[in-house]
């Protein structure tokens, strides 16, 4: 339930895409910015997942308290929207903003780490006759419950996906101050989410059974005091308006998480150490390849004349053909290693990019021209997500299988969130990336001149950054899991 409330949450994703364009003064380089400062709480996996398990009996405490604030951020823009007079003397509607992009994602973050413990939990050590099962038969579960977490969160991501096909049909005909009442509606709609959450907790008495006996959790002093070493620099860097703010973040955050992982591979065996630190490797690089940042939305929107129905039906196609994609490749992900899928997602990527680079400079024209209409910009992004679609999740779901599989049974949540920070701290890599890029290629609204120059860059990098790391870890001689 909390996978599928978080899949939900797509919800409000194309709203706020539409509102922040039309109704705040942002340029890509700040949401950039935010969307790095918005994925901080996901490193601060590690305290909380510490947390989850020395009061595991109490975990779902922790589930409403996520709730609360994922319910505190959505009526926060309701509040913007509807009463955007009030707000304003309050402070600006873009501060409200950015506080409700820090809200929301800070209590996702902590029921996932709360869900994320329990998956591992959810697959058995030992099988019926109390004997412990192979490491290709855990591995496959793994693989499984892993499919089935993401089945769940691109389950409640399709819902919504139709639903917003239904709430965005006919809306080119209204006027802004009709659409902004509309998102405010969508908004509204969105408290279901945390209802969604809650609901696992409340099922959960009616369908308890036996679990195996673990050992008792004993605080980890160098998990809480790294954690609070991270937090501390987290506070004083960003209210303290230091110049390089980011780059501290990031620089302090790695140091940290870095310093963590070290402590948990003391505790592997030599061949899980090796394997630990190539796949480390390996998927750090992958998820850090940067973006090319809202202006291309922008771009699709103001050029292609992508609006916000549209914007939904590819949504929908995108969020189906994913859940196809991910059972018909499971067997794919169990048998290889993750570094042969990473090096099959990268090069699909980058090849997948070459059709909206193609729209930039007239493709969708050109097919036009020559098919009587018939392949237009619409039909050639429908094609590319068609193909494109389940890529991001197919990289996820062996990566979570590895983490899980390696958990020890008293440190799940703990060792969960250490390595889903590190792989989240990837994540800000990419939006310090997206930033630079930005930076360098200036996309204005309306000004995209230099868009093109951006999307090609990027492509590039989507190729070279993840097969650099591959080959890095081959000539050290290591492999991955």
């Amino acid at each position: 339930m909390v996978y599928a409330a978080y899949g939900v949450s797509g919800l409000t994703s194309i709203v706020g895409t539409f509102y922040v364009k039309d109704h705040l003064d942002l340029s890509p380089e700040f949401l950039a910015a935010l969307l790095f400062w918005a994925g901080i709480p996901w490193a601060l996996k590690m305290p909380v997942g510490h947390v989850v398990d020395l009061i595991w009996r109490w975990k779902a405490a922790l589930v409403w308290l996520g709730a609360a604030m994922i319910a505190a951020s959505l009526l926060v823009m309701v509040a913007v929207i509807l009463h955007a007079d009030a707000m304003r003397r309050v402070m600006s509607l873009e501060d409200w903003y950015v506080l409700s992009a820090l809200l929301g994602p800070t209590g996702y973050m902590i029921q996932d780490a709360v869900a994320d413990a329990m998956t591992v939990e959810a697959v058995p050590r030992l099988d019926e006759n109390g004997k412990p099962y192979d490491e290709a038969t855990r591995k496959s579960m793994h693989t499984t419950m892993q499919t089935l977490g993401r089945v769940a969160l691109i389950g409640g991501l399709a819902l919504v996906a139709a639903a917003n096909i239904y709430v965005f049909h006919g809306t080119d005909s209204l006027d802004k101050e009709a659409k902004a009442a509309l998102y405010a509606s969508v908004y509204l709609a969105a408290l279901i989410i945390p209802v969604i959450s809650v609901l696992g907790v409340i099922l959960h008495h009616f369908l308890k059974h036996e679990r195996e006996a673990v050992e008792k959790t004993r605080p980890n002093w160098a998990v809480l005091g790294g954690s609070a070493v991270f937090v501390a620099l987290t506070l004083a860097v960003g209210f303290g308006g230091a110049p390089y703010a980011e780059e501290l973040i990031f620089a302090g955050s790695l140091a940290v998480i870095l310093f963590l992982l070290w402590r948990l591979a003391r505790e592997l065996e030599p061949a899980a150490r090796d394997a630990l630190v190539a796949t480390a490797i390996v998927l750090f690089l992958y998820r850090a390849v940067p973006l090319t940042g809202e202006g291309a939305t922008w771009w699709m929107i103001d050029v292609l004349g992508f609006d916000e129905a549209f914007q939904a039906k590819l949504a929908l196609i995108t969020y189906a053909l994913t859940l196809v994609g991910m059972f018909a490749l499971r067997g794919f992900m169990a048998r290889h290693s993750i570094a042969a899928i990473v090096v099959v997602l990268s090069v699909a990527a980058a090849v997948l990019a070459l059709p909206t680079i193609g729209m930039y400079y007239g493709l969708h024209e050109w097919t036009a021209r020559h098919s009587g209409g018939l392949i237009d910009a619409c039909t050639i992004m429908v094609f590319n997500t068609a193909l494109e679609s389940p890529l991001g999740q197919i990289a996820m779901i062996p990566m979570l299988a590895w983490i899980a599989n390696s958990a020890p049974a008293n440190l799940k949540a703990t060792y969960f969130a250490v390595m889903a920070s590190f792989s989240n701290l990837a994540l800000a890599a990419s939006q310090l990336g997206t930033i630079y890029l930005n930076r360098v290629f200036v996309v204005k609204r309306g000004d995209y001149s230099d868009l093109g120059a951006l999307m090609i860059t990027a492509a590039v990098l989507t190729l070279l950054l993840p097969l650099v790391a591959v080959a890095g870890v081959r000539l050290l001689r290591l492999r991955t899991a």
